[in-house]
């Protein structure tokens, strides 16, 4: 079971790791094979199920979307800590954001879904 403390930790380096536009250092907190669904998917790497699996399609649609969007910077609301996952609450390039991540027993992310205003 995850703990408050890992989860604060866990999402201000989150968080700290976006602001630096570091793809790689965001994918540290991953698993290899984790999969993301997210709306931006479909506009942004033109998948229209709006899901990808896999650090290296994942790579190259956040990376994309950082080129598209230079100015990104989120700043952390809230965190709030589940049995194993924990939803991040952040202001992102658009407005409130939230993010759940559900984590594998090596404490990386194995799932992840973004939701948007």
């Amino acid at each position: 079971m995850l703990t408050t403390a890992f989860a604060a930790s866990f999402a201000r380096a989150w968080i700290d790791a976006w602001n630096a536009h570091d793809v790689d250092r965001v994918l540290a907190h991953y698993a290899d094979d984790f999969q993301l669904a997210s709306p931006f998917i479909a506009s942004i790497a033109d998948v229209r199920e709006g899901r990808l699996t896999g650090k290296c399609a994942i790579r190259a649609y956040w990376a994309e979307a950082l080129r598209r969007m230079p100015d990104l910077q989120f700043r952390l609301l809230a965190c709030f800590t589940g049995v194993d996952s924990v939803v991040i609450h952040y202001h992102g390039v658009s407005g409130p954001a939230a993010e759940t991540l559900v984590f594998g027993p090596d404490g990386r992310v194995i799932r992840a879904y973004a939701h948007y205003l």
